[in-house]
């Protein structure tokens, strides 16, 4: 399967909406569904976790949960029918979980085809006057919450509002929701996704009820990629494993974009940094500075924003895991190659000044995407200042 194909398929088949699988968050769903059994459902949940882990598909499978209770005839509806389906197609008891709605059902269709009235998907839009998708959730979109919820209710009264993920926010955008979340009307629930829920304003965590999920574990991490890509090698999809910090989206789309050979590139310039404080860019030898530029050219340009993305995810991760290596964390290391180069690091700078240069690269392509720059000089910029604390 090409890489076009990998993309096309990770898009549709994990897409929250129609995504009818969801492994390894067993204890997650079984969370909500106590909590609806309880009667005193909490208004507002903040679900967060790393990237790529099934927050969302989650968010939506308890929107369908929930939507279902109170479906038409017709559609799936109370606890009874929330299993039916065809026998002869009756997914596993791993598949199924707490939360499972039969993918067969009406209800099922609509929700994956965005036409449910009980269900309001709040993510990036189009901007009309570029026709490209937002860098962020603007306000805009965030006050279509408040109309959502207090339009007559046409489904037995259940709205459900999935932001998708809530980091996207800029400021207006999260003030306004606040609004919603204050003084939300009988029957809502507001579920919001968040990679990184440091990032949310506080008043928002605040009046959220938190439900964490952890990366998968590599059984069910393979389960769900082998899925996708039955026919991918064990040993690609274990270091696929260890590279996405078991999200099996990440791990699909670092596929798509040769993730593992870009990472193989990369570790290998790391390695030429200077091990004793000695010499720069300007003073390794020539093939390693024409392999940096290399790198960095094919980043550059409208088709490098793709492979930018990924070298991107694949240099911040590494920092990452730097990071946790040096603060005692097991585990940190991705393979044996790594270890040694992160250990030369760690000697010739301390955590306080990797977390120091982690701060400032991420500050780096923040900006890089927020003023759309050069990301070419970016790259270059993230190993010189890389490169500047191992000779520091």
């Amino acid at each position: 399967m090409s890489a076009e194909d990998i993309g096309q398929e990770v898009e549709e088949t994990l897409s929250p909406r129609n995504n009818p699988h969801l492994f390894g968050h067993k204890k997650a769903e079984a969370t909500l569904r106590a909590a609806w059994e309880s009667e005193h459902l909490h208004h507002a949940w903040l679900i967060s976790g790393p990237e790529g882990i099934g927050k969302a598909t989650l968010a939506h499978r308890f929107a369908r949960f929930l939507l279902s209770q109170e479906a038409e005839a017709g559609e799936t509806g109370g606890h009874a029918d929330l299993f039916a389906g065809d026998p002869q197609s009756t997914p596993s008891e791993e598949s199924r979980g707490a939360l499972y709605t039969d993918s067969e059902s009406r209800l099922f269709g609509r929700v994956a085809a965005g036409g449910h009235a009980g269900l309001l998907t709040v993510t990036r839009s189009i901007d009309p006057k570029t026709k490209k998708l937002r860098g962020e959730i603007v306000v805009d979109d965030v006050r279509g919450i408040g109309r959502f919820l207090h339009m007559t209710a046409a489904e037995g009264g259940t709205r459900v509002v999935v932001i998708d993920p809530g980091d996207d926010m800029n400021r207006n955008a999260a003030n306004a929701l606040l609004k919603s979340l204050e003084e939300p009307p009988a029957k809502t629930v507001i579920l919001v996704v968040s990679h990184t829920p440091g990032r949310l304003l506080p008043t928002i965590r605040s009046r959220c009820r938190g439900l964490r999920l952890a990366p998968l574990g590599e059984a069910d991490f393979t389960r769900v990629v082998a899925q996708l890509q039955p026919d991918m090698e064990p040993a690609v999809m274990a270091e696929l494993f260890r590279l996405s910090g078991g999200s099996p989206g990440k791990a699909l789309r670092l596929a798509k974009e040769g993730g593992i050979e870009l990472y193989h590139e990369v570790l290998a310039l790391l390695a030429t940094l200077p091990p004793d404080g000695k010499g720069g860019a300007g003073h390794r030898g020539g093939a390693d500075n024409a392999a940096l530029h290399t790198l960095a050219d094919r980043v550059a340009g409208k088709k490098g924003e793709a492979a930018y993305r990924t070298l991107v995810d694949l240099l911040s991760s590494w920092m990452a895991r730097l990071i946790r290596l040096g603060a005692g964390a097991g585990g940190a290391v991705v393979g044996s190659e790594e270890s040694p180069v992160m250990q030369r690091f760690l000697a010739a700078a301390g955590l306080d000044q990797w977390l120091e240069v982690w701060d400032n690269q991420r500050a780096l392509f923040a900006q890089t995407d927020g003023l759309n720059l050069d990301r070419r000089q970016a790259i270059l910029n993230a190993f010189f200042n890389l490169e500047k604390a191992v000779r520091a």
